[in-house]
């Protein structure tokens, strides 16, 4: 795995370092958080490790700043301060696991590769597009063309379960569950009623359809074939 080490104390970042390289492992040395960022920004790493009291730019705020850029690098934060409320704001800034100095480069080992075992975090999607339509599930908008759509809140959810299943058949039931939470039909014509709804905000007013009912089967969202 490649590492970068983020440390001023130079003794440190060599103990550590070396230990590394030793394991088989490649890794890079920088001594102050400004710095660090540069790095994590031209290059992939599997691992970080992050003194805390670094100068400048801190352990923590540096932490802070990759997670703001999505940066998902598993980190694992060194520091000389072991109380809980140390430990909590490590990890609430985005830290992956806090290891307390003196420590034994064994655990340290240890603790990233317990870390680089870890899946992946997949980013949660935000936004929805399909062809000129987009839905920005944060600030709960909707656009299409550029044009701002005003939705209810239960047709932003029928919209939303529509495009994040782009080309696929959503029958009657399958819509009731997942937007009414109904596990029963009801009898009414509700999803009837809000396909109609939003056909007249998302497709009337422009030229191409994107929401197609599928004969005897139910409704799709997609793009001109």
């Amino acid at each position: 795995m490649r590492v970068l080490i983020v440390e001023d104390d130079a003794r440190m970042a060599d103990y550590i370092g070396n230990g590394l390289r030793e394991a088989g492992h490649v890794a890079d040395q920088v001594a102050n958080g400004t710095e660090a960022l540069s790095y994590a920004e031209a290059t992939t790493y599997d691992l970080m490790v992050v003194d805390r009291m670094l100068p400048g730019l801190d352990g923590l705020s540096l932490v802070k700043v990759l997670r703001s850029t999505k940066n998902s690098v598993p980190i694992l934060m060194l520091t000389s301060m072991g109380g809980v409320d140390d430990k909590v704001d490590g990890l609430e800034a985005g830290a992956d696991d806090y290891l307390v100095k003196p420590f034994a480069f064994s655990e340290l080992l240890a603790r990233l590769n317990a870390l680089a075992r870890r899946p992946a975090v997949q980013q949660e999607e935000t936004v929805l597009k399909v062809a000129d339509l987009e839905m920005d599930l944060v600030r709960r908008t909707v656009k299409r063309d550029g044009q701002s759509i005003d939705l209810q809140p239960r047709e932003f959810t029928l919209l939303e379960v529509l495009m994040r299943s782009t080309g696929r058949v959503n029958t009657r039931t399958m819509l009731l569950e997942k937007v009414w939470d109904f596990r029963f039909d009801p009898q009414t014509s509700v999803v009837e009623t809000h396909i109609s709804r939003l056909r007249a905000k998302v497709d009337k007013p422009f030229d191409t359809q994107l929401i197609h009912t599928i004969r005897n089967s139910g409704y799709s969202l997609h793009a001109p074939r």
